[in-house]
């Protein structure tokens, strides 16, 4: 019995090492194989390889990118977690057409500029009643960041955030200063928002010639720390709002911010004749300066481009706050404009408030009652 033991144990254990001494046929983890697959750093120097392997990478790199005219830099459906960085100068060719000149969409997308990286848009190119490309969108992006650009020369209107939820942008700027020159620079809002939810906008620095914040809908949205200069100010607008299908704003706080050498400062304007609703908008440390049309400006008489003069009931303005909004506007301009539809503007609260210069201080009509213009 004991050498039959002992017989077992030693073919046992030959049996371990000609086990172990067999070649691996085990699959290779699947970890393993989505590494492979999934470059750590891709560096595009062309917007066609870029847009055809980017879902190869786990960060992006776009250095120096000439983007051919009539083509978008396509960014969307990127990875779960894929990171974009700008690199170097990034141009576009022109060409009479819509665009958009950049698109991205994803979920936990971080895009941000290397050090000394400009976005050029060639917005001069772009001019004289010519179908122009949309600069930046940023549309069905979730869970994201854009932080850190620098953008120059959009054609029109800059970043459309639009059916996003959850993303931050930081520190973006945006100079289309080249457009207050020869009539160039039409239309050139900085930021507009529409049908999106939980939105920050921080630090950014806008020179432009049209809304520096363009809210046509949504909710939860924060801009804070932002300086405008050269536009239409501070707007919850949709061209305005109430002319689209959807068309609620709520629960907005604009903040810490100046609006200077701009056509408004704080401006809220929705369209004829529409329906909708602006509700819990809070514009707080506002600095206004050398403004030329309306220091603070309300209407709900918004309609193809201009005002008609007689205000509309169908998109109520409630629950409004304006605390320590302060400045000063030109000879020329109207400090505080507002007409309101009668009872559709309510539940207004208002502190702090001041505007000096003006050829009128104060123009108004149906104002809620509790609130003095002075």
């Amino acid at each position: 019995m004991v050498l039959f033991a002992v017989l077992s144990i030693l073919l046992l254990g030959v049996g371990v090492n000609l086990v172990s001494a067999l070649p691996n046929t085990e699959p290779v983890p699947t970890t393993v194989a989505k590494l492979e697959d999934r470059a750590t750093t891709c560096t595009f120097t062309n917007a066609a390889s870029a847009s055809k392997s980017k879902t190869s990478c786990s960060t992006i790199v776009l250095s120096s990118i000439a983007v051919p005219s009539g083509t978008t830099l396509d960014m969307t459906g990127l990875k779960t977690g894929t990171t974009v960085i700008f690199e170097g100068t990034t141009t576009f060719g022109y060409k009479e057409w819509s665009g958009p000149l950049i698109s991205f969409s994803g979920t936990s997308i971080t895009i941000n500029g290397a050090s000394g990286h400009v976005i050029d848009g060639n917005g001069a190119a772009c001019n004289g009643g010519k179908t122009k490309p949309k600069f930046f969108y940023a549309h069905s992006l979730k869970s994201s960041t854009i932080s850190n650009l620098n953008v120059k020369n959009t054609p029109v209107q800059g970043f459309s955030i639009n059916t996003a939820t959850d993303l931050t942008l930081t520190h973006i700027t945006i100079d289309n200063s080249a457009g207050d020159t020869n009539s160039l620079g039409h239309n050139t809002d900085a930021f507009d928002i529409g049908s999106s939810t939980r939105i920050t906008i921080s630090g950014a620095n806008v020179k432009n010639q049209d809304d520096c914040l363009a809210i046509n809908s949504g909710t939860d949205i924060t801009f804070t720390g932002g300086t405008c200069s050269g536009g239409h100010g501070l707007s919850i607008t949709q061209g305005s709002v109430g002319g689209r299908s959807y068309n609620t704003v709520a629960n907005v706080l604009i903040e810490s911010s100046t609006v200077t050498n701009s056509q408004n400062g704080v401006r809220i304007k929705t369209v004829y004749g529409a329906t909708g609703s602006v509700t819990n908008v809070t514009y707080k440390d506002i600095t206004l300066s050398n403004i030329s049309k309306y220091g603070i400006v309300i209407q709900q008489d918004y309609e193809n481009g201009s005002p008609t003069g007689t205000p509309t009931t169908g998109v109520p303005i409630t629950d409004l706050t304006l605390s320590n909004v302060k400045g000063s506007v030109r000879s020329s301009a109207t400090g505080i404009y507002i007409l309101c539809g009668d009872g559709s503007c309510s539940n207004w609260s208002w502190s702090s408030v001041s505007v000096t210069g003006g050829k009128t201080l104060t123009s108004y009509t149906n104002v809620p009652s509790g609130i003095s213009l002075g």
